[in-house]
């Protein structure tokens, strides 16, 4: 410890910040605290910094990037965590912080799930419903924001630059801490009921979930629903939207973003609008030198009337002798044709052809009645002939020289490969009954006994 007994022994502020940083690392040690996030941060070092809260108190914490690379997941604003630290003090500043080692997750934080119920009750209420037509551009746009803050300021630059013209009433609010829900709320009202404002811009820069609470208040959410004039809010911050923001017709990212969405750009416009006049001018001039040239060609045309039925007269008369000649041609051409096909039709008289025809019926008549008896005769007499040959090789002509024809009786089926007819006696079997036919009848008989035949 340092003895300041005397102005003449006053230590430095250095000196005295060294010794307050020994004495919080030495008293305390390591520490397990739980608390809730806020601020957190992770800038391109890889380090972590971020605010460890609780509903009375808060302290800064710092986790360097050697520890950070464990985490499981990155911590998020409301998160309820668990940190094992050694307290400290930032010599610079002088600032008390924890020095953070471990970290996990203790649960949602009460701030986040009391605002996720909030928006379902909303939610289901219709707050989050509106859909309010916005004017492009505002004829007079109400601003209700910090009469300090930068907002305001990005907001008047952005539509100085985009829409001069442009009437912008501010309505000065506290935009954070316990004034700002009621003042908002009173804004939002006395807008609708005295200005002559034809939308209203809600807006705020960035800030940690603590600084951008009073935005998710429920009664504020509620007077933007009811509002009859349409709203524009821009909170300014990307990570999580507030239920104002929900609760209006359009949100916008940042005060900037929302003066661009309201106001188009007047040197854009005034860009396009010249382009459209040259476009508009080169249509008009190539629209005149068509009608200029259709105007001279039609006058080109135009001829005297007493002209034209000259013209006319003389183009009928020419008509009239070419149709005369084409009609004598034509009829000439005709009568040709007719006697042409007279001619032919006479050659080809019917007349002739049957004279032709009768001649040669006279002459093939005798003919034919010298014929036919020839044939007869010639016909009968091969019909004979065959009759002798049929009859010379006739079954019954060979049985009535005194040959017979063994058969077996019907009933009796013949052995495979025979036949009915017997042909060799081998073929039969004692006490078998046969059929003989002869020249005239058939004889019954029963086999006594088989010889064999003589060589």
């Amino acid at each position: 410890m340092f003895e300041t007994s005397s102005a003449a022994n006053a230590i430095s502020v250095t000196q005295l910040n060294r010794e307050a940083k020994g004495l919080l690392e030495r008293g305390l040690g390591e520490l397990w605290i739980e608390g809730e996030i806020s601020g957190f941060s992770q800038p391109r070092s890889g380090h972590c910094y971020f605010t460890l809260k609780d509903d009375n108190a808060q302290v800064r914490c710092a986790l360097f990037k050697s520890r950070a690379q464990f985490l499981r997941e990155k911590p998020r604003d409301g998160d309820r965590v668990r940190v094992r630290a050694k307290v400290s003090l930032f010599e610079a500043r002088g600032d008390y912080q924890l020095i953070v080692e471990a970290l996990q997750q203790a649960g949602l934080g009460e701030w986040l799930a009391r605002l996720a119920r909030l928006r379902e009750q909303l939610a289901a209420e219709g707050v989050f419903a509106n859909q309010r037509a916005l004017p492009h551009p505002p004829r007079h746009l109400g601003v209700i924001t910090s009469a300090t803050g930068a907002a305001l300021q990005d907001v008047i630059a952005v539509t100085r630059k985009r829409w001069p013209q442009a009437h912008l009433s501010v309505l000065p609010v506290a935009v954070q801490g316990p004034q700002a829900v009621p003042q908002l709320i009173r804004a939002v009202a006395m807008a609708n009921r005295d200005s002559d404002c034809d939308a209203l811009l809600i807006t705020r820069g960035g800030g940690s979930l603590e600084d951008l609470w009073a935005f998710n208040d429920q009664h504020l959410a509620r007077a933007i629903f009811h509002s009859r004039l349409p709203v524009v809010a821009a909170i300014g911050h990307e990570t999580d939207t507030t239920l104002a923001e929900l609760a209006a017709d359009l949100r916008a990212p940042t005060p900037s973003a929302a003066a661009e969405a309201l106001y188009p750009d007047q040197r854009a416009q005034v860009q396009q609008l010249t382009a459209l006049k040259q476009r508009l001018w080169r249509a008009q001039r190539a629209r005149l030198d068509q009608a200029a040239q259709r105007l001279d060609h039609a006058r080109s045309r135009l001829r005297h009337p007493a002209r034209e039925l000259v013209t006319q007269r003389q183009r009928a008369r020419e008509l009239e002798r070419r149709l005369h000649t084409a009609v004598r041609m034509r009829m000439t051409s005709e009568q040709q044709k007719t006697d042409q096909l007279t001619l032919r039709l006479q050659q080809a008289s019917p007349a002739r052809d049957i004279q032709r025809h009768r001649q040669q019926l006279a002459m093939l008549t005798p003919r034919l009645n010298n014929a036919l008896p020839r044939r007869l005769a010639a016909d009968r007499e091969r019909l004979e002939g065959a009759m002798r040959a049929l009859n010379a090789v006739s079954p019954l002509n060979v049985l009535n020289r005194g040959y017979a024809i063994v058969e077996r009786v019907g009933s009796q089926t013949p052995a495979p490969g025979d036949s009915k007819v017997i042909r060799a006696a081998h073929q039969t079997q004692p006490g078998e009954m046969l059929s003989i036919r002869l020249g005239e009848g058939r004889l019954a008989v029963e086999v006594k006994r088989r010889y064999k035949p003589r060589l």
